[in-house]
C-alpha cells in the first residue's frame, strides 16, 4: 500500500547527508591544498561516493515500489493519493509500512553496510600492497 514510502524517506534523509558530507570533503581537500592541515585524502575514495550507493539503492527501490503500486491501483492522482487512506485501510497501511517498508529499508542499508566493509578491506590491501612496493623500493 505504501511501503514505499519508509525507504523513500530514508532516501531523502541520506540525499541530504551525502550533501553536507561531500561539503565537508571538498572543504578538507580545500585545506589540504592550502596546507594548513595535513592529511592523506587519496589514500581512501570520498564517503560521499559511498553513500550515494546507497542513495541509488534507495532511491531506486522505492520507485520500482511505487511504480509497482501505482499498477496495482493502490495509489491514484487524486488526492489523497493513497487508496488505502481513501477507503478507511489507514491502521492496516500504517502495519504494512512499519513492516514491509522498514524491513525493506533496513535490508537496503545492510546491504550497503556490508558493500562498504568488502570496498574498505579491498581498499586497505590495496594501500598495504602499494606501501609495501614503496618500502622495498626505498631499500
Amino acid at each position: 500500500m505504501a511501503c514505499f514510502l519508509v525507504p523513500g524517506t530514508e532516501a531523502i534523509v541520506t540525499t541530504i547527508v551525502t550533501a553536507v558530507v561531500k561539503k565537508k570533503e571538498k572543504d578538507i581537500k580545500r585545506k589540504v591544498e592550502e596546507g594548513t592541515i595535513s592529511v592523506d585524502a587519496n589514500k581512501h575514495p570520498d564517503f560521499s561516493r559511498k553513500l550515494g550507493w546507497l542513495n541509488k539503492m534507495l532511491w531506486g527501490g522505492s520507485a520500482l515500489l511505487a511504480f509497482e503500486h501505482v499498477w496495482h491501483g493502490e495509489v491514484s492522482p487524486i488526492f489523497p493519493f493513497l487508496t488505502a487512506v481513501r477507503e478507511g485501510e489507514t491502521l492496516s497501511m500504517l502495519k504494512e509500512m512499519g513492516t514491509a517498508g522498514v524491513g525493506m529499508a533496513v535490508l537496503v542499508t545492510a546491504v550497503w553496510v556490508g558493500m562498504v566493509i568488502i570496498s574498505n578491506a579491498i581498499e586497505n590491501k590495496k594501500t598495504e600492497a602499494d606501501d609495501t612496493k614503496t618500502v622495498k623500493a626505498d631499500n
